[in-house]
């Protein structure tokens, strides 16, 4: 794998899924309490799982980013120098 970068900076993320066709979601069936609050992914095109996401807006998705600590493991390209998609979503250190 090509080497991976992590950030919280929500306009590099937000910027990053952009270029990539890419919207926040929730995953359907997570949300607690009926807060809205759930499991938050990336939806990209053609992406594994799109029956299983709903979209969400960018606030939604860095209030929940935010309230759970979270970083974005991500990759700018492959090891081949094509773009990549990859992201995971970490508990900040």
């Amino acid at each position: 794998m090509a080497s991976a970068k992590t950030t919280t900076n929500h306009d590099e993320i937000r910027t990053y899924v952009e270029e990539r066709d890419g919207k926040p979601a929730r995953v359907k069936g997570t949300e607690k309490n009926g807060d809205g609050s759930g499991v938050i992914r990336i939806d990209f095109p053609a992406g594994a799982g799109e029956d299983k996401l709903e979209a969400i807006s960018w606030d939604e998705f860095f209030e929940e980013f935010d309230k759970n600590n979270l970083a974005m493991l991500y990759q700018e390209e492959t090891k081949d120098g094509n773009e990549s998609r990859f992201v995971k979503f970490v508990n900040r250190d």
